[in-house]
């Protein structure tokens, strides 16, 4: 049995008022599911990569909608609780003219109760890699030492990817907490920008300078590109263009296509490369999650040469994106 890729970490319930209404005048309105760790492990079950979300829910419609919409990706839920005492999280989209706001309603959630012992639950044990943001150590003190010991457990390879969301976190507790977080990895992804917000680096190098002992360390630096530091060895991939239609998400669909790239061994640039083809076509999706790519889709595209491939990138994805709808599920077609 193919060993999967565990993600922990909540997911909330999202609403979302038709035709771009603001909330107060919206006669209608969409539920679905968003969150960063449930995010990885849709696109990697969409890559054909056995994916299990980890996490609890309340014992309300709110759960069971983000609970089946994940299950419906293909990923396994078997190990998702949930709390009879407490709601699943919840938010709510509303837009305006002048930008969309966004409202959380998820403190005393479900998941923020979420604590240590749950690093002991299957599927958790079985994981070939276990993945974490940085949001959940910022959702309660149980939530942060679940963190903590999951990247503190050498039988466990753990990626991290750093996701700083400002407002979750007490003034000044950030940088210090996910500095403390990030060093404990086996794999680190951090935006460059978030890196220079957090800790004052501004380059790729600076930033492994902070983190020299992480074995694998990915900075992604938006429409510039993406470097992978492993050990004394440095790799980098540009971007393709991408004409964005929505931002929300592509930094998860990055961090499932790179960890698919390790699961399948593929080399540094081959790791990058899927990285930035699962976030590109997230970029030109409205919503967190993409179609996945038919077989062998991007198959050329990820064995082009250097010199062709950000044209090939950049041409791929145009018109295989719109209209188009793929099949997830866990069949090993990419």
């Amino acid at each position: 049995m193919t060993r999967p890729v565990v993600c922990v970490g909540e997911t909330m319930a999202l609403l979302v008022p038709a035709g771009a209404l603001p909330l107060e005048t919206a006669p209608h309105m969409s539920v679905t599911a968003a969150g960063a760790e449930s995010n990885v492990a849709c696109t990697l079950a969409g890559l054909g990569h056995a994916a299990a979300w980890v996490s609890a829910v309340g014992g309300d419609p709110f759960g069971r909608v983000v609970t089946r919409t994940v299950a419906e990706r293909g990923v396994d839920v078997s190990g998702v609780r949930t709390d009879p005492d407490r709601p699943t999280g919840l938010f709510a989209k509303d837009p305006a003219p002048t930008g969309t706001t966004v409202h959380y309603y998820r403190s005393g959630s479900a998941a923020s109760a979420l604590g240590p012992d749950i690093a002991d639950a299957l599927p958790i044990r079985e994981a070939a890699t276990v993945h974490l943001s940085g949001v959940t150590p910022a959702l309660s003190p149980t939530c942060d030492a679940l963190a903590e010991r999951l990247l503190t457990d050498r039988r466990l390879t753990v990626s991290f990817d750093v996701n700083h969301r400002a407002r979750l976190w007490e003034p000044g507790r950030a940088a210090v907490r996910l500095l403390e977080l990030a060093r404990l990895a086996d794999v680190v992804l951090v935006g460059r920008d978030e890196a220079e917000e957090l800790w004052g680096t501004a380059t790729a190098s600076e930033v492994r300078a902070l983190l020299p002992d992480v074995g694998c360390l990915v900075v992604k630096d938006a429409e510039h590109g993406a470097t992978e530091f492993r050990g004394h060895r440095r790799a980098h991939v540009p971007s393709p263009a991408v004409e964005v239609v929505e931002p929300v998400g592509a930094g998860d669909a990055f961090a499932a296509g790179y960890l698919a790239g390790g699961l399948r061994g593929l080399d540094a640039v081959g790791r990058l490369r899927l990285g930035h083809l699962c976030a590109g076509r997230v970029l030109r999706t409205v919503g967190d999650l993409a179609a996945p790519p038919r077989a062998g889709q991007w198959d050329g595209v990820l064995e082009a040469p250097h010199e062709r491939w950000v044209e090939q990138a950049s041409a791929l994805p145009a018109a295989a994106c719109e209209g188009e709808e793929g099949t997830w599920g866990t069949d090993g077609k990419v």
